[in-house]
């Protein structure tokens, strides 16, 4: 584990081909734990860090799809084979890097939940979130408790592992180590960079997922597929079928 000038992170396994695993608004790295261990299995490498603005990761005065993309840049810009797999916001991301406007090629982005149909409500709902103070907590569960709710991560779907780096206890009480401000990225448009990915891209869903039908996916990749069983977290829920779909596009590298 280790801290750049820009982001928290950390890394593991070996092989000439990189993986950059990028969570969703709100959570942390720490939700690809399930992932990082079937990763395990695989001759890869892999890199995990907090986004600006959430976990361990330093704020920003401002946030959007292109900052947060130039923040990551550095960590992949040496890798020989990078493909990433991001959830949610993470797919944003992925596919903003592998337009190459940041100095880095991407052979393949698997994106997994992404949110594409942004309504006025919508949006004026994530500017509310983002005007909004830090909210502080008397005790660790409330906090850890709210972040659940915000991330999706109940305990149905998440052990204590999948919240690391998710609440911080300050001279106020605890509070979310996200920062509001986070929520002005949200409604960037999903088909300009699917438009401008120099890569192979592939998308997929849970089944349950309210947030993105699989029509919505396969407007943009015909061959999107749903995730038997699963809701929004995907990735926490069903690791093992997640990196099977990674596994499609490693092959083909």
């Amino acid at each position: 584990m280790s801290v750049t000038d820009l982001l928290w992170h950390e890394c593991g396994g070996n092989g000439r081909q990189t993986v950059l695993l990028l969570h969703g608004l709100g959570a942390t790295g720490a939700v690809w734990s399930g992932v990082q261990r079937v990763l395990a299995t695989r001759p890869v490498r892999w890199i995990t860090p907090d986004l600006s603005g959430h976990g361990l990761s330093p704020w920003r005065s401002h946030y959007s799809v292109g900052q947060l993309a130039t923040d990551l840049a550095p960590l992949v810009r040496d890798a020989e084979e990078l493909y990433v797999l991001g959830h949610s916001l993470g797919a944003y991301l992925g596919l903003a890097l592998a337009s190459r406007w940041f100095g880095v090629r991407v052979v393949g982005v698997l994106g997994v939940g992404p949110k594409i149909t942004w309504s006025e409500a919508d949006l004026q709902g994530t500017r509310e979130f983002a005007a909004r103070p830090v909210r502080w907590y008397a005790q660790e569960a409330e906090a850890s408790a709210r972040y659940r709710r915000v991330s999706g991560l109940d305990e149905k779907i998440a052990s204590a592992e999948l919240l690391a780096r998710s609440v911080m206890h300050g001279e106020e009480g605890f509070r979310l180590t996200q920062d509001p401000r986070t929520f002005m990225v949200a409604g960037a448009p999903f088909a300009t960079l699917v438009a401008s990915g120099d890569c192979a891209v592939k998308l997929a869903r849970g089944e349950r997922d309210s947030m993105v039908s699989l029509d919505e996916l396969r407007a943009h990749e015909p061959g999107a597929v749903d995730i038997a069983g699963a809701g929004h977290n995907v990735h926490a829920e069903d690791p093992a079928a997640v990196v099977a779909l990674l596994d499609q596009l490693l092959a083909h590298g």
